[in-house]
């Protein structure tokens, strides 16, 4: 009896039949899901500023990008950093997909340096590096837990002899640290822990001795993440269209699976290594490098939309 988490790491992960690991179509107007750097030259240019202000007050050399997609966010960013910052800015990609790392390689080519993982990548650069990410959080598998009379219980899948879905839950346990634990949550809810994530962060920031990383995704705080979601924010994307339910079972491997992000459990998580300098909302963080006469520009600043439905975390290495 998989846990969600487990269900959810093969159907993105698997590296014959996950969704990261085919041929991947699913970035971009005729895909399943597009970023807001595809739609705009805005977040690059305001990643840009940011990462030649971080490299000049940290002394740092080297540029990391985690999870770069289809490299253009990269690209983009470093055709936007001064020139004098540019020609001395090594430039790193971690990417664990090789379809997608290919498509990176035939865009950057000889602009950067691949790594399959974040360990790989902080032994080039000495443990000292300026870090970014967008939309990397939200691509982990999430253990799912509802509130019930007898506390909080994970979710369990069960299939049948035709390998239809049915969910259970699991008796009490242990659960993994989360802030949304530490809210007020009424009995029926239903929560998302990142603990995929938690795991891989804690297993490389031992190994970052400078920096600052900048971490760009979908989400809220603890306190606000589930406000009007009793089911959660468990969802799928196919050719645009979000899927909720049972149709996020239909056709694994096929299909985008995501939840929002609770930026407290980030801040907590990495709070032995890191300092959090800011956590703004997206339209604060590009409002800078918006262009006020282009439309998708100012959708990006929308407060109602992406603009406030993205945060932007920026922490800075601290003392160990």
């Amino acid at each position: 009896m998989p846990r969600f988490d487990h269900f959810m790491h093969r159907a993105m992960h698997d590296p014959e039949h996950g969704y990261y690991a085919r041929r991947i179509v699913g970035i971009g107007r005729r895909g399943d899901f597009t970023t807001a750097p595809m739609l705009s030259a805005a977040p690059a240019r305001a990643i840009a500023a940011w990462a030649a202000r971080a490299l000049c007050e940290s002394g740092c050399r080297d540029l990391i990008e985690i999870g770069p997609g289809e490299g253009t966010l990269a690209a983009a960013v470093h055709r936007a950093l001064p020139w004098h910052v540019r020609w001395r800015t090594r430039l790193h990609l971690v990417e664990s997909s090789p379809v997608l790392a290919a498509d990176q390689q035939r865009l950057l080519g000889r602009r950067a340096r691949w790594h399959r993982d974040m360990p790989a990548a902080l032994a080039a650069c000495a443990g000292r590096a300026v870090i970014f990410s967008n939309e990397l959080v939200d691509a982990f598998p999430v253990r799912r837990f509802q509130n019930t009379a007898e506390g909080w219980r994970e979710l369990a899948l069960v299939f049948d002899a035709d390998h239809r879905v049915r969910e259970v839950l699991l008796p009490p346990a242990p659960m993994p640290p989360s802030s949304s634990f530490q809210q007020p949550h009424p009995v029926g809810q239903w929560i998302e822990v990142h603990d995929s994530y938690r795991e891989w962060l804690t297993a490389w920031l031992p190994a970052w001795h400078a920096g600052r990383l900048l971490t760009i995704d979908y989400g809220a705080t603890a306190a606000d993440l589930y406000h009007r979601r009793p089911r959660g924010t468990l969802r799928a994307y196919l050719c645009h269209q979000r899927l909720e339910g049972p149709a996020i079972y239909d056709i694994p491997g096929r299909q985008d699976l995501t939840a929002d992000v609770n930026f407290t459990d980030l801040t907590e998580w990495s709070a032995p290594w890191c300092a959090a300098s800011s956590l703004l909302p997206f339209r604060e963080f590009i409002q800078a490098a918006a262009d006020p006469s282009n439309p998708t520009d100012q959708a990006l600043l929308n407060e109602h939309g992406a603009g406030t439905a993205y945060l932007v975390l920026d922490q800075s290495r601290s003392a160990p």
